[in-house]
């Protein structure tokens, strides 16, 4: 059966995508970096969940790496879309309007 678990941490996140789980969305408060979530969906994920809990999780040291990486960078653009863009835009377009004085 195809079950959702909700959850702000970031490395149980990762368990459950290098498990087979999909990540469904990013949640973010109206603080951005204090409250995040991740909505992650698939076959599984309540015995995965209970398995990360009661500290009987094992992995693939190298798919949890890309898995928590994938998460991260996931996290990380859709902060700086909402936020307008990252800072490097924002330097590319203070240096343009240098340019123009």
């Amino acid at each position: 059966m195809m079950t959702a678990v909700e959850t702000t941490d970031l490395f149980r996140g990762a368990f459950f995508l290098c498990n087979g789980g999909s990540l469904v969305q990013v949640r973010l408060g109206e603080d951005n970096h204090k409250n995040v979530s991740f909505l992650i969906e698939g076959e599984g994920i309540d015995r995965l969940d209970l398995e990360y809990r009661n500290g009987q999780a094992l992995v693939n040291p190298l798919q949890f790496r890309e898995s928590l990486n994938h998460l991260r960078d996931i996290l990380f653009n859709t902060l700086r879309q909402r936020n307008g863009g990252d800072r490097n835009d924002r330097e590319r377009k203070n240096r343009g309007a240098k340019k123009k004085h």
